[in-house]
């Protein structure tokens, strides 16, 4: 459908080497972007995903970086800009899991789940609003998590619930600064889901567990992030600002 085409679109997706980023974006290439693939290069990932986005006829940069530097993230929007064409899509997916005791947590393991998780959305937000902004056009997604919203029973991660709190509510903060200027801001806040982290067969049984726990009895395919990225990304979603997608399979309805 034309409401939700991205042709002609131009895409920047952080931490697109795996996972849910991966998924998002070989699926916005699918509706018709051309992606710029964020991330780090050392497993290969960031390559596949290219790749792929190739094969569909698509456009495709590999670029290599931190969310945690500004300068990687304004470096990587220049190239975007002058190779693929002016930024009009951006899913902010970077991230990393964490957790522990919060009475014994060291400070530099709270510091580094913020550096990445929060700073570094918002980092990313503003190398991408800069170019957005005098155009008066843009999307911008941040990839959050119903942890943002509840507390995961017998999960002790203090650090990594508040940090996806705090990008569901910057999400919603820059959706009411830039509002009348041409960008919507949103974010989608996955449930469980079988990225590579939930493969490993340590994790098995508490697999398992979140299965057990989520109302459709299973955790999420990273493909089924790429739905809810298309539409927030797309014209269907023109009246959409400052809204949490929650994708969880009814969890938090429990």
């Amino acid at each position: 459908m034309e409401l939700f085409s991205l042709d002609g679109q131009v895409a920047m997706v952080t931490g697109s080497g795996s996972g849910i980023g991966q998924a998002i974006a070989i699926g916005l290439a699918e509706a018709g972007a051309d992606v710029g693939c964020f991330g780090h290069l050392s497993n290969g990932g960031l390559d596949q995903t290219a790749e792929r986005i190739r094969a569909l006829g698509r456009r495709a940069l590999t670029l290599e970086g931190s969310v945690t530097k500004a300068s990687d993230l304004t470096g990587a929007v220049d190239l975007i800009e002058s190779q693929l064409g002016p930024l009009t899509v951006a899913i902010n997916n970077a991230g990393v899991g964490a957790g522990g005791d919060a009475e014994t947590l060291p400070l530099d393991h709270w510091q580094r789940v913020y550096d990445i998780n929060v700073t570094g959305v918002f980092l990313s937000c503003q190398a991408q609003a800069r170019v957005m902004l005098p155009r008066k056009k843009g999307s911008i997604i941040n990839i959050a998590s119903m942890s943002g919203s509840i507390v995961n029973r017998d999960l002790k991660q203090a650090d990594y619930n508040s940090s996806k709190a705090a990008v569901i509510h910057l999400s919603k903060s820059l959706a009411m600064e830039w509002v009348d200027r041409g960008i919507r801001v949103n974010s989608i806040s996955p449930g469980y889901t079988l990225t590579p982290m939930n493969r490993r067969p340590e994790v098995a049984d508490q697999v398992k567990v979140f299965e057990r726990d989520t109302p459709m009895g299973r955790l999420a395919a990273p493909d089924e992030m790429v739905g809810p990225a298309i539409f927030l990304s797309s014209r269907a979603s023109s009246f959409v600002t400052g809204v949490d997608l929650v994708v969880d399979g009814g969890f938090t309805c429990w």
